[in-house]
């Protein structure tokens, strides 16, 4: 069946629509389909060869090997995780310390206390018997430590000075008004500094809010300082305002962050192994350190000595003082 009935010259394509029409007419393929590769040039790779090339060169040696970054923060990360575990460690001991040192003092602490007691006895009977001044200074000495005496500063905090009570001090026992601070006459350098201080960061010279703040607060020390007649701490604030204000940090690169961040683990690694050493050097960490598996035992062990010097101790008063 044609067109030629209806004027209209049969064209190859108008054949080709109609053989396309049939349902039972091959489809074409498309063009990928009809010509594989028909495109290619000979001797140029195809399309998928080409990105598998690229691929090759992205995924090159020099760059499958980690940033440098990326080697430091897994350097970081190592760090952090070894100091986790290290005051870990510290502070299990710490609390193996303290608890150590309750226990002691609960458990041991009367056998101590008797044994000083004794020996107060024993020196005071001895001095009674002989009258010798080293007898009776030693007598003394030994009394002191099982009732020492607080020193004259802790009763007395700040009220009392070489004279004797001090002026505060005895105006409230007296039922006195206490007498005002001493005033403080700045001298004449000090009330210079102070004069170009003011000239220079007085708050009414700030161009914005936030100047102002930052000069009122200066100003308020400026003030604070030559009320005390300070002129060190003037001279102080003189530099610091030639100098300006802080600038703000520059932001860190991700390299220095990392390298900061080490340097900050390494020193508290450091502090950590200081107080680490002066739990085991202590008294009760080197007690701890001879029974760690163990150390109820050793209370018990230190127990039994302790009796038995009480012991040989209240036998030797017995026989003083018969």
């Amino acid at each position: 069946m044609t067109h030629e009935a209806a004027g209209v010259p049969t064209t190859r394509n108008d054949e080709d629509r109609q053989d396309n029409d049939r349902p039972d007419a091959p489809r074409p393929a498309p063009e990928a389909e009809e010509a594989p590769g028909a495109q290619d040039a000979p001797g140029t790779p195809d399309a998928s060869g080409g990105a598998d090339a690229a691929a090759g060169e992205a995924d090159g040696p020099e760059d499958a090997r980690p940033r440098p970054e990326a080697r430091l923060a897994r350097a970081v990360q190592v760090a952090e995780q070894a100091l986790i575990e290290f005051e870990i460690a510290v502070e299990t001991f710490r609390v193996e310390v303290e608890n150590f040192s309750r226990l002691h003092h609960q458990k041991l602490g009367p056998m101590y206390t008797r044994l000083d007691e004794l020996d107060a006895l024993i020196a005071e009977a001895r001095a009674a018997r002989t009258g010798d001044p080293e007898d009776e200074r030693k007598a003394r000495e030994a009394r002191a430590v099982v009732m020492p005496m607080p020193g004259v500063e802790e009763l007395f905090h700040d009220w009392i000075d070489t004279d004797g009570l001090s002026p505060e001090a005895a105006a409230m026992l007296t039922e006195q008004a206490v007498r005002p601070p001493k005033r403080v006459r700045p001298s004449e350098e000090a009330r210079k500094l102070y004069r170009e201080l003011a000239r220079k960061a007085h708050p009414d010279l700030a161009q914005d809010e936030p100047e102002r703040q930052r000069r009122d607060e200066f100003i308020a020390r400026v003030n604070a300082a030559y009320g005390r007649g300070d002129v060190d701490l003037l001279k102080e604030l003189v530099a610091e305002w030639a100098a300006g204000p802080v600038q703000p940090l520059t932001p860190l690169s991700e390299s220095e962050e990392l390298y900061a961040r080490l340097e900050w683990l390494s020193r508290r690694k450091e502090l950590l192994t200081v107080l680490a050493k002066e739990l085991e050097d202590g008294a009760i960490g080197s007690m701890l350190r001879m029974a760690p598996d163990d150390p109820d035992q050793l209370l018990e062990d230190i127990a039994e000595q302790l009796l038995g010097e009480v012991s040989r101790r209240e036998a030797e008063l017995a026989e003083m003082v018969q």
